[in-house]
């Protein structure tokens, strides 16, 4: 049972990703998901996340507008499509799954972390 999370490098401002957050083991379309992120020397921060039944999805002011969170529950699958990349997006990204989705969102209660992909936005 793990979530791996993939999608990461190296972009330059104004660019764009797309991470995934893949499950194994276990059926991500009973759980919301969340992405989380870390930059270095700063506390984790939440970013997105998604509901499992009606595709409400939340997202952090400073994402709101260039990222986007959408789910592919044929593929088992979340992903954080990134746009207008900022250097300030720089972190090692998480998702994470857990039962409600204001639990994640608000108080990042999951049950599953991924291990987390890096990601650099810089010239």
């Amino acid at each position: 049972v793990q979530l791996q999370a993939s999608g990461g490098g190296l972009v330059q401002p104004g660019g764009s990703l797309k991470l995934s957050c893949a499950a194994s083991g276990f059926s991500l379309d009973n759980y919301a998901v969340g992405w989380f992120r870390q930059a270095p020397g700063k506390e984790r921060e939440r970013v997105s996340a998604i509901s499992n039944s009606d595709g409400t999805a939340y997202y952090a002011d400073s994402v709101q507008g260039r990222f986007t969170i959408s789910r592919d529950n044929a593929k088992n699958t979340v992903y954080l499509q990134m746009n207008r990349l900022k250097p300030e997006d720089t972190a090692v990204y998480y998702c994470a799954a857990g039962k409600f989705l204001l639990s994640v969102w608000v108080k990042s209660r999951c049950d599953y972390w991924g291990q987390g992909t890096l990601v650099t936005v810089s010239s």
